[in-house]
């Protein structure tokens, strides 16, 4: 790095209660797909303490140098996957860009730094401005020496009062200001926040003004029937603030005492960028999970099949790579719980997927496309007939049981039985 950084990268490391430098970003002289590239250095002091953890071994391996991702170098140390062409140039990497706010973050900053919803304010900026309880175990400073988190206490009736506002354009109130705050550091499109209760950690969804269907309780119809079927999924809550809908999920970045774990995108661990994300599939993400950078593989794969399975019994087809991630722990990887399990609107009976499902990319929304790509997550075809069945079996006894909890309306549990919740279409035999 010839300059001094531009930001500084904080981490908490594991069993920490507070984070400490672990390096800085610097501004480059290029640019990538109309962004400017950062480039990351690790700190003297951090590469010398006992406990330092690489962010991420596979693209910011722990070494003394400044690791430019727009030309990303092999880790030849990582035990684990590294795509057969290398990893793809990003103007920030992709470890550090998860921690970053996605679309409704950088709408929120817009809207509360620029008054202006169609600004371009630049990654740094978003990154330095949005809130400090981000995703993860990495927060953005622009000191070296003293950490300030950017966060105050706000209630769910002035979280979504502030999201309601953003929405419809208007400008936020300055009661509203550190409310907005909590929906700066949060991935997604849709409005939504960071919330703590009680010492317990929350995502709050809230409904959106154009909303011609019941999108949060059908988000916690899909959460609620992947518990029933025995993934691992984040606990969540439907309750309501002004009248409206609000969804609540539990986070799995925090534990029972408030300290962070690392996270990684399913886009970082496969090294791709948004455009190449989507010529990529689960049977890939499989293939990452073979790897000896993960344990347990067999039964990691298992989990990852029969989320691809629910996911077409439910219309969750907006199963993008930043909709599935990874814990890291500095050595391995391993599969969060399952989150943003939500059926989507079909203007047909056909769907597909945001991503393949089996190794040559077919997307068809279908439990034949799962047969076919079973033997790529190391499952024979007796098993995963099994597994689809029991997947079916299970939303059928449970769908009274399921629709209570999440308050669907009759007409609602109608609109979405058969059409979003296994619809016909998928479990249609044709080629």
């Amino acid at each position: 790095m010839t300059s001094e950084p531009d930001a500084y990268v904080w981490v908490w490391l594991p069993g920490q209660p507070e984070p400490v430098v672990a390096g800085g970003l610097a501004r480059t002289d290029r640019s990538l797909a109309g962004e400017t590239v950062l480039a990351y250095t690790y700190g003297r002091s951090y590469l010398q303490r006992p406990d330092a953890l690489s962010l991420f071994s596979p693209e910011l391996p722990l070494r003394d140098t400044t690791f430019d991702p727009a030309d990303p170098l092999p880790n030849r140390d990582w035990r684990g996957y590294s795509p057969s062409d290398g990893r793809r140039p990003l103007p920030l990497a992709g470890c550090l860009r998860d921690a970053a706010p996605d679309a409704w973050g950088r709408r929120v900053l817009n809207a509360s730094v620029a008054a202006n919803p169609d600004s371009d304010l630049g990654e740094l900026t978003y990154l330095l401005e949005s809130g400090s309880d981000r995703i993860g175990a990495i927060d953005f400073q622009r000191s070296p020496a003293e950490y300030a988190p950017r966060s105050e206490p706000a209630t769910l009736a002035q979280l979504a009062r502030a999201a309601e506002l953003i929405e419809a354009g208007e400008p936020l109130p300055d009661d509203l200001l550190a409310a907005a705050g909590h929906a700066t550091s949060v991935g997604g499109a849709r409005p939504k926040a960071l919330l703590s209760d009680g010492g317990r950690h929350w995502i709050a969804k809230f409904s959106s003004s154009t909303d011609d269907r019941p999108v949060v309780k059908a988000e916690a119809v899909g959460m609620l029937l992947a518990a029933r079927v025995g993934l691992d999924v984040a606990p969540v809550a439907v309750t309501q603030s002004a009248g409206l809908d609000v969804l609540l999920v539990e986070r799995f970045d925090r534990t029972a005492d408030g300290r962070r774990l690392m996270v990684v995108s399913a886009l970082t661990v496969l090294g791709l960028d948004e455009l190449s994300a989507r010529y990529s599939s689960y049977a890939e993400l499989a293939s990452a999970i073979r790897f000896a950078g993960w344990p347990e593989p067999a039964a990691q794969m298992r989990e990852l099949f029969t989320r691809m399975v629910l996911n077409i019994a439910v219309s969750n087809t907006d199963d993008h790579l930043r909709n599935h991630a990874a814990f890291w722990d500095g050595t391995e990887l391993s599969l969060t719980p399952a989150f943003d399990v939500a059926p989507q609107r079909r203007s047909t009976s056909v769907a597909t997927h945001a991503i393949g499902l089996s190794a040559d990319g077919e997307r068809s929304s279908q439990f034949r496309v799962a047969r076919k790509a079973a033997r790529s997550f190391g499952i024979t075809d007796a098993d995963a007939a099994s597994i689809i069945d029991n997947v079916q079996h299970t939303i059928h006894s449970c769908w009274k049981e399921v629709c209570d909890e999440a308050r669907l309306s009759k007409s609602e549990r109608t609109q979405l039985w058969r059409r979003e919740i296994l619809p016909e279409y998928a479990s249609w035999d044709q080629t």
